[in-house]
C-alpha cells in the first residue's frame, strides 16, 4: 500500500510538469499569423467571371514584388478567375499552390489561418475583404470603391488576441471621383 501511495505520490509531481511541456512546445512549435489581404486586380469587365485586365496582370505583378520579402508561405483565393490570375504571381514566385477558399465561409477560412499559422496572402473582393480584415480582430476602414484595388492590409495577430492593422497603398493609386 504504501508503494502504490509513493507512485500516485510521483505522478502527481510528474504530470503536471509532463503538460506543461507538452502545452509549452505546443506554443512553441505555432507560428505567429501573419495575414496579407487584397481586392482582386483589376478586371476586363463586369460579367460574372472576369479575367483580368492588362492593368490587372500589372498590379497582380506588382503584388509579387511588393510582398516578395514578405515570407509568405500560404496563398488563398476565391474560385473566380480574377483573384486566382492575382494571386499567381507570387504563387508561382515562391512555388506555392493556390488554395481555393468559399467567400461565402469566411469563418471557416479564418478558423484555418488560425490554426495553420504562419505567414498568408488572402485575395478576395471588394466586399469579402474587408469583412475577413473584421473577422480576423482588425480595423477593416472605410468600404472599398468599386474602382478601388490599391489597398494592401497587413494583419498580425498577437499571442494576447489582439490585432495589428497596417493599411498600405501599392500600384496606380486610386484616385476617388469628387462631384463638383
Amino acid at each position: 500500500m504504501h508503494h502504490a501511495q509513493s507512485i500516485c505520490q510521483s505522478w502527481k509531481l510528474i504530470l503536471p510538469i509532463l503538460l506543461i511541456g507538452y502545452f509549452s512546445q505546443t506554443a512553441l512549435c505555432q507560428q505567429p499569423l501573419v495575414v496579407f489581404l487584397v481586392r482582386h486586380a483589376e478586371k476586363v469587365d463586369n460579367s460574372s467571371n472576369p479575367p483580368l485586365s492588362p492593368e490587372g496582370k500589372v498590379r497582380a505583378t506588382t503584388i509579387a514584388k511588393t510582398l516578395q520579402d514578405a515570407n509568405i508561405q500560404f496563398v488563398h483565393s476565391t474560385d473566380y478567375l480574377r483573384t486566382k490570375n492575382t494571386a499567381a504571381p507570387i504563387a508561382t514566385k515562391n512555388g506555392l499552390k493556390t488554395d481555393v477558399y468559399d467567400a461565402r465561409n469566411l469563418p471557416s477560412l479564418v478558423k484555418k489561418l488560425k490554426e495553420k499559422g504562419g505567414r498568408h496572402l488572402v485575395v478576395g473582393h471588394s466586399n469579402t475583404t474587408p469583412k475577413l480584415v473584421e473577422l480576423l480582430g482588425g480595423d477593416p476602414g472605410s468600404t472599398i470603391n468599386d474602382k478601388e484595388y490599391d489597398r494592401l492590409y497587413l494583419l498580425n495577430l498577437m499571442p494576447n488576441g489582439n490585432t495589428n492593422t497596417v493599411l498600405i497603398r501599392f500600384g496606380n493609386a486610386y484616385q476617388p471621383e469628387f462631384s463638383k
